[in-house]
């Protein structure tokens, strides 16, 4: 029992993410459940652009990448953690609120799938599951660049420099795979992108998103 409460006590700052995913998940279930009519997103780019079901890989792979990214950093460094929240939940939150006021979707998606393999199995059973609505900005983008960022400023990965390749070639393959695969318009990577870049000069160029003990500790440094 001891150990249980140690355990909480060292680590219970990752129960902020914790919480705020569970409001997330209400919020934007809320929002699916109540879409009746929305803003349709379509660039003519979007036209250009081919299907691809292979990148279902790294579609899928990014709940892995950032939650294993943050749980790393509750378990390694609390100070990337908290910089990761802010950025994290910032755009998140962004995200919701634009999709409260502005209900948008596309109509990208094929109506039959040009092949027949496991990639298009998985990728049938994500459209039964993620409807068309609700994609700007991509979280999906927004989120893979935060760990990105974050994998790229924890000095406990600093000499892993394979991990940091990776976490390069994953997060760019997951950016493409929101577009090869239909699920959003270039439109909502790019404002995705736009979103990521001005988040990381505030996160990570400034010291106010970190805890005020850790800022201490920083500014000491």
């Amino acid at each position: 029992m001891k150990k249980l409460k140690d355990l909480f006590t060292r680590y219970r700052h990752g129960a902020a993410m914790l919480v705020f995913m569970a409001v997330y998940m209400i919020w934007f279930a809320q929002l699916e459940d109540n879409v009746k009519t929305y803003r349709l997103i379509h660039l003519a780019v979007d036209d250009h652009i081919p299907f691809c079901e292979v990148f279902i890989v790294p579609y899928l792979l990014w709940f892995v990448y950032v939650a294993g990214v943050v749980i790393y950093l509750v378990l390694k460094n609390k100070q990337e953690y908290y910089r990761s929240c802010v950025f994290l939940m910032t755009g998140m939150t962004v995200f919701l609120i634009i999709s409260t006021l502005w209900p948008n979707g596309h109509d990208l998606r094929p109506a039959v799938l040009p092949r027949d393999n496991v990639f298009s199995d998985l990728v049938a059973l994500l459209w039964r599951t993620d409807t068309p609505t609700n994609l700007w900005p991509s979280i999906h983008v927004y989120n893979s660049l935060g760990a990105y960022f974050a994998v790229m400023h924890c000095k406990e990965l600093a000499d892993r420099k394979g991990i940091r390749i990776g976490a390069l070639l994953l997060t760019v393959s997951i950016i493409l795979s929101t577009m090869l695969l239909k699920q959003h318009s270039v439109f909502d990577v790019v404002t995705g992108l736009i979103m990521g870049g001005v988040m990381y000069i505030l996160v990570y160029s400034t010291e106010w998103s970190l805890a005020p003990s850790l800022r201490k500790r920083h500014a000491a440094q």
